[in-house]
């Protein structure tokens, strides 16, 4: 259970405000890990259960980093397989086919 003791000495405008700064972190919070589970964006979803900001990691995330386009990376080159090159014959002029 969580110790009170340190709220005790606390204005109650002080009260209002830590209140006010959980819950705006919390939406911030629930909004952005909302939004990189969805786009499997692994590593920020770890960054935003272990790293308390107040919402400003979150917001950045939300507004600028999640509309970024992903870095084309070099398409690995696609080799054509080798095939034996087929020889066509030509029938001379004067030339039957062959009959079996």
């Amino acid at each position: 259970m969580m110790n009170l003791e340190l709220f005790r000495g606390l204005s109650p405008l002080a009260m209002i405000l830590v209140i006010l700064l959980i819950a705006w972190t919390g939406v911030w919070k629930a909004m952005a890990l909302w939004k990189s589970a969805r786009k499997k964006h692994i590593v920020w979803f770890i960054v935003f259960i272990f790293v308390n900001t107040l919402g400003i990691l979150e917001i950045l995330y939300l507004y600028v980093f999640s509309k970024m386009k992903p870095r084309e990376e070099e398409k690995p080159v696609r080799h054509r397989r080798r095939t034996r090159a087929r020889t066509v014959r030509r029938r001379t002029p004067g030339r039957r086919k062959r009959r079996r």
